[in-house]
This record gives structure tokens, C-alpha cells and sequence, in this order.
């Protein structure tokens, strides 16, 4: 009986909350106007160019088997490293290339393939969902903040709480199945064997040819990118019609003294509630804010990390049709979140020595269309790349010991 009356309240506040957005969008159709056009500038020249090309690959790649390929190379790395199966790696490096909601789209994939479990599933989402260099080199550093060095900040304390949330989610509902799956990865035979047969099998399930599969691919792509897009447009009207109708304004002194209670500027309230939303508006209102530069940097950081509800809306329509939950998901973005700003603390200082000694600058500057689609396709491959050879060498450090031979003590003994 309770349940039925806590899913009736929450329709009626929903409808309720859908009416007064309605009636904001009729006494303020201007400002919704113009934000609904702000919200489709960005899907159209970032959004769009930059994940279309990566979601009819992965697509592809899915169909040809040859993610199957790399789940078995990459399994040595991705298994005793953050408890999942070795195709997560390909999940984890369509996001660092591509950026959000990229992981969410292919870890679906894995799960409605049987790819991984739904465990696997949300371990893989709490640390795979990242956004891409170009993002924060380009838009964050360049575009808001106007100075370029600041890039390899940003990235280095995103990527860094990243990995540290991957390992810490490792332990999330560990398994004694899984525990002994790790173990035997180190009694298996020939890997590249496995990856050729996986690779086939793979293949022969699917059995579609390949123009179907290429077709297909398109299709299903252009359906989950406007729907991406629609979000993007609908967050942008929201946050302008919570602004326009001063119920930010309202909640501001509120976070203000929370701010301050983590040692951080209250200006930032604004940034904060914007970023608690939108990703882009929050990191613009961060980098706009009247307050120190270390202050804005550990709050854009939080704020990158976070995502916004807005992504989160998109992983959870992607992830929607599957058995994983989002609750995981959450706990973990406000963990990386938390650790990201704690990591920029951490980094500002040995950061200003390098910068200063070094001149550090990773300038990417604007950043449109093809040219961007060029830079994320080069960031994979030197991202496969990188794991593939971290896996080949976990791979044959558990294969084969050390021996390390001492003359002098040997000559002793005999």
C-alpha cells in the first residue's frame, strides 16, 4: 500500500513540475527560445561531429566480433585491475576519446549482448564515464578559462579520480565467482588464440551481412544521438527558466554557506547550482565567477567530474531496457566528483612549479566538425594502444616469474 502511494505522489509532483515548466515557457517564451537555441548550437557543432562517427563504429565492431578481439587481449588488464571483463576497455576508451554519454551507450550494448554482468555493467559506468581531452583542453581551458595550460590540470585530476574510482568499485558486490575467474586468467592457454576464436564466434552470432550491419548501424546511431541532443536542448530551457524565475537566485545563499564550509569562495554558489544541472553552463559560470582562480579550477574540476543531471538523464534513457541501476551510477559520480576537486588541490601546486619551470601549454584552440572527429579518432587509437600494451605486460608478468640469478652467492654454494 505504500508503494502504490509513494508512486502516485511522485506522478503528481512530476506532472505537476512538467505544468509549471509549461506555463514558464508561455509567460517567458523569449528566454526559452533563446536557450533552447544555445543548448542546439552546442549539439550541433560539438555533440553531433564528435560522437555520430564513434557510436556507427562501435556499432560495427560489435557486429564483426572484432570488440571480442580486444576483450580478450585486454582481459589481463581489466580483471584484476577493476573487476571487469576485458571489453571494457573498449568501453573505457570510447569515453576517453569521445566523452559522455559514450561509455553508457556501449556498456548497454555489453549488456543486452551478455557481454558483462549487470555488476560488471555498473562498475563499468562508475569510472568509464568521462569526458573527452578536447573538451577539457579546448572548451574548459581555452574557450572559459583563457588559459590553455590549465588543461593538462583539469585532465590529469579528472583522469586521475577516474581510475581511482574504477579500483575502489572493483570491491562493489565482489564475488567469489568472480574471484576465481580472476585467478584462472593466469592458467589459460594461448591469448591470442582466444582472441581469433572469440573473434569468430562472435561474428557467426551475429550473421548479418554487411551492408545490413552498416545500415542498422546508422539507424540505431541516429536515433540515440538526437535523442542526446533533446536532452541537451530541454536542460538548457530548464536551467534558464529556474534562472528567469529567480528559484536559483533563492537557493544561492543556501549553497553559498556550504561552499564555505569546504573552504571554498561563496561566489561560486551559481557555478555550483549550474553545474549541478549542466556540465557546460556550469563550467562557464565557473570560470566567469569573481573568486580565486584555484577556487573556480577545484569547482570546474567537481563539476566535469559530476557530469550534470543532464548527462545523467541521457545514461539512464541509454541504459534504459537493461537491468542496471542508476543508483551506482550516482554514488559514483559525486565520488569522482569529490576526489577530482580533491586531486586539483592536490595538483595546484607541483602544477604552478611545472608550469612555471617547464612552460606546460596544450593548446588545442578551437575545435570544429571534421578536424575535431580527426583528434577524438587519434586519442582512441593511442588509447587501445596504451592498453593493449599495459595488458600484454600484466599479461605476461603472470605468466612467467622473474628469475634473477646471483653469481656470487651461486659460486658460494658450490
Amino acid at each position: 500500500m505504500r508503494v502504490i502511494y509513494l508512486r502516485k505522489s511522485r506522478t503528481l509532483l512530476l506532472a505537476l513540475g512538467a505544468l509549471i515548466v509549461t506555463l514558464c515557457l508561455v509567460i517567458y517564451p523569449k528566454d526559452g527560445l533563446q536557450a533552447a537555441e544555445e543548448g542546439l548550437k552546442i549539439f550541433w557543432e560539438i555533440v553531433l561531429p564528435s560522437l555520430l562517427p564513434f557510436f556507427v563504429l562501435s556499432e560495427i565492431l560489435l557486429g564483426l566480433g572484432a570488440v571480442h578481439f580486444l576483450g580478450v587481449l585486454l582481459e589481463p588488464l581489466m580483471r584484476p585491475f577493476f573487476n571487469v571483463p576485458g571489453v571494457g576497455a573498449f568501453a573505457l576508451s570510447m569515453g576517453l576519446a569521445a566523452g559522455y554519454p559514450m561509455d553508457a551507450v556501449i556498456t548497454a550494448k555489453f549488456r543486452r549482448s551478455k557481454l558483462c554482468t549487470r555488476v560488471e555493467g555498473e562498475r563499468l559506468l562508475a569510472f568509464t564515464n568521462t569526458a573527452d581531452p578536447l573538451f577539457m583542453f579546448g572548451a574548459v581551458a581555452v574557450g572559459m578559462f583563457a588559459r590553455p595550460e590549465l588543461g593538462i590540470l583539469i585532465a590529469a585530476a579528472h583522469y586521475l579520480a577516474s581510475f581511482t574510482v574504477g579500483f575502489i568499485f572493483r570491491f562493489y558486490k565482489n564475488s567469489a565467482q568472480e574471484r576465481q575467474k580472476l585467478d584462472s586468467l593466469q592458467n589459460e592457454g594461448n591469448i591470442l588464440r582466444r582472441a581469433v576464436r572469440a573473434l569468430f564466434i562472435a561474428r557467426r552470432e551475429d550473421g548479418r551481412p554487411f551492408g545490413q550491419l552498416l545500415g542498422d548501424s546508422v539507424k540505431e546511431s541516429m536515433g540515440t544521438i538526437f535523442m542526446i541532443g533533446g536532452f541537451i536542448m530541454l536542460f538548457s530551457v530548464f536551467v534558464r527558466i529556474l534562472t528567469v524565475t529567480g528559484v536559483m537566485g533563492a537557493i544561492y545563499p543556501l549553497v553559498g554557506g556550504v561552499l564555505r564550509g569546504f573552504g571554498l569562495a561563496p561566489e561560486l554558489s551559481g557555478a555550483f547550482m549550474a553545474g549541478v544541472l549542466e556540465i557546460d553552463l556550469g563550467c562557464i559560470a565557473a570560470a566567469r565567477a569573481s573568486a580565486p582562480l584555484a577556487h573556480r579550477l577545484i569547482l570546474a574540476s567537481a563539476i566535469i567530474a559530476w557530469s550534470g543531471l543532464s548527462v545523467h538523464a541521457q545514461v539512464a534513457s541509454v541504459v534504459y531496457g537493461t537491468d542496471i541501476r542508476m543508483v551506482p551510477y550516482v554514488i559514483a559520480r559525486l565520488l569522482h566528483a569529490v576526489i577530482a576537486g580533491i586531486y586539483t588541490f592536490l595538483l595546484l601546486g607541483p602544477f604552478a612549479f611545472l608550469s612555471s619551470t617547464m612552460g606546460l601549454d596544450i593548446t588545442y584552440g578551437p575545435i570544429k566538425g571534421l578536424e575535431r572527429m580527426i583528434l577524438s579518432g587519434k586519442h582512441l587509437l593511442f588509447i587501445i594502444g596504451a592498453l593493449l600494451l599495459m595488458a600484454l605486460l600484466n599479461y605476461l608478468r603472470q605468466r612467467y616469474a622473474l628469475i634473477v640469478i646471483n653469481p656470487a652467492k651461486d659460486c658460494k654454494r658450490l
